[in-house]
């Protein structure tokens, strides 16, 4: 350990210096990725020198970070005055989480700009922990591509949280740079950037507005940016629509919408088919004439032979249509009037016999067997089995066509798609899980939930699911009813429970389903984070 570490506690032993040394107005910064000897785990040792008051506002602003519980920023472990601070050659230290992935550095350096919808995902994860540390007055400063680490399963996190200084105008300006930068390989705002294109309109007016300093311009807040970079890209419209880079990501509804364009289009090319075209109507003309395909039927339907000397009068014509339409007049009632006035009164008749029959054969025949019996006792009638709120008994399994992720709040990243065959092969060693989440047991806050929808190829009368997993105490809920291009409110909760290894969720009745959702809502704690997973689900048939 050299004299920049002089008064730091043995716990932690540097291994190598991990970033150059950082000068800061009130001294020296140096990180080292460092071995905690107690808790044996690595972590990130960034030590300031000198320490004593120099390093006091920096140590401050670290413990206001070691409140936040973000996947986006590193945790802050510890953070302290060494033993001889006051001293020539003291120091003060910061411990914070060591994130293992590839610095956005290396990665935009081999790899190239980024894609639109992965810049919007990488820039939105990391502004939303960023927007928490401004939510309790922390500026969190250091937002540069080498401290900007590319996670598996598709998170963000920060290093070397806090930095030295900070301030919230300074943290929108980074966090726009980065925008700019993952879009495209450069920044236009360092001397020899140079002018940059960013194909997407809206992106760029927010990296415009992150650096704008005129309140009517530039952004208010961190949120805002958040905000803006959930919306979704505005789709173009022609040929590319379907291939384009977001072609996947468009909602249900809007498919929906250009299904029924689409068929509107199909129909009206088919009626089209035979020459015949709609032709929009003028409100100053009169209606076209029909075309010769519709003309010859309607020709034929009224045609009779006509010779010289008998002439057809279109009076006498709609005369007899509208007299043999309009009801007979005079006196005499008609069919349907006598049919009122006599089978009325007869069919009052039947019925007052059918319930005198019912009346003496049930009722005074009950009545008569308990006169007749000497001990005086009553039948007793027993309730039908199978009531309306009984559970059905369940039956065989129902057997599952198909099963996808269905992640309506997520991002767009995959939720280990390629691994949802497994929750339903047979074999419980297999199993689908969602990806690990930090900081909570709530999806890291970041969402309410994600789970798989069942597909059983037709509509089934369902008892309930039988779930297995392999870490118990993760929370689920069964729901039926929906369809995959449909939101999580389209589905009716059919039963709920914590997960203990074998559990079967049974239904209060019957449900009548094609999907059966498994919605997973609260994650169990794994080694490096909080994780749920689906080893068996079975869907059994209402007995």
């Amino acid at each position: 350990m050299t004299s920049t570490t002089t008064g730091l506690p043995d716990r932690y032993r540097p291994l190598d210096q991990v970033a150059p040394d950082e000068q800061t107005p009130t001294g020296v910064i140096r990180s080292w990725r460092a071995r905690d000897r107690v808790l044996n785990r690595d972590v990130l040792l960034r030590v300031h020198t000198p320490g004593g008051p120099a390093a006091r506002e920096w140590i401050n602003r670290a413990l206001t970070a070691g409140g936040l519980a973000t996947p986006a920023l590193a945790m802050v472990y510890d953070a302290a005055e060494g033993t001889g601070s006051t001293e020539s050659g003291g120091a003060a230290y910061v411990v914070n989480e060591w994130i293992e992935g590839t610095r956005l550095s290396d990665w935009l350096a081999t790899e190239g700009p980024l894609p639109e919808r992965e810049t919007r995902a990488v820039v939105r994860r990391l502004a939303e922990g960023v927007a928490e540390a401004h939510r309790v007055g922390l500026a969190v400063g250091g937002l540069t591509p080498e401290h900007v680490v590319l996670r598996p399963g598709g998170l963000v996190g920060l290093l070397a949280v806090p930095a030295a200084s900070g301030t919230e105008k300074g943290d929108i300006t980074a966090l726009g740079a980065l925008l700019e930068l993952c879009l495209t390989g450069r920044r236009s705002d360092v001397p020899g950037g140079g002018e940059v294109h960013i194909s997407s309109p809206d992106l760029a007016a927010l990296v415009r507005r992150a650096r704008s300093d005129d309140p009517a311009t530039g952004l208010s807040s961190v949120s805002t940016m958040v905000s803006l970079l959930a919306e979704r890209p505005r789709a173009t419209t022609g040929p590319q629509e379907a291939t384009g880079p977001d072609a996947g990501i468009d909602s249900g509804w809007m498919r929906r919408l250009r299904d029924r364009r689409d068929l509107a289009e199909a129909e009206e090319a088919r009626s089209a088919g035979d020459g015949e075209r709609p032709v929009r109507l003028d409100r100053s003309t009169l209606p076209p004439v029909p075309g010769a395909s519709l003309a010859r039927p309607l020709a034929a339907r009224h045609a009779r032979p006509v010779d010289d000397e008998d002439d057809l009068d279109l009076g006498e014509t709609f005369t007899a249509l509208d007299d043999r339409e309009r009801p007979p007049s005079g006196p005499e009632p008609t069919a349907r009037r006598r049919l009122a006035v006599v089978g009325l009164p007869l069919l009052a008749l039947v019925m007052v016999i059918a319930i005198g029959w019912w009346f003496g054969t049930n009722v005074l025949s009950v009545a008569g067997n308990v006169d007749e019996d000497p001990a005086g006792s009553v039948p007793s009638v027993s309730a039908p089995a199978g009531g309306a709120g009984e559970a059905p008994v369940a039956g065989s399994p129902v057997p599952i066509s198909a099963a996808t992720v269905f992640d309506p709040f997520g991002d767009g990243e995959p939720e280990n798609d390629d691994a949802v065959p497994r929750s339903f092969d047979g074999d419980p060693a297999t199993s689908w899980s969602t990806l690990t989440y930090r900081g909570s047991a709530d999806f890291g806050n970041l969402k309410p939930g994600v789970g798989v929808l069942y597909d059983l190829g037709s509509e089934q009368s369902l008892a309930g699911v039988s779930v297995q997993t392999t870490l118990p105490g993760a929370t689920v809920e069964v729901r039926t009813g929906g369809t995959p291009d449909d939101d999580l409110e389209a589905f009716s909760t059919a039963a709920t429970g914590e997960l203990s290894g074998t559990d079967d969720l049974t239904f209060d009745a019957p449900v009548t389903s094609r999907h059966v959702l498994v919605w997973v809502t609260g994650l169990v704690a794994v080694d490096d984070g909080f994780s749920a997973d689906l080893a068996e689900v079975t869907i059994t048939a209402a007995g």
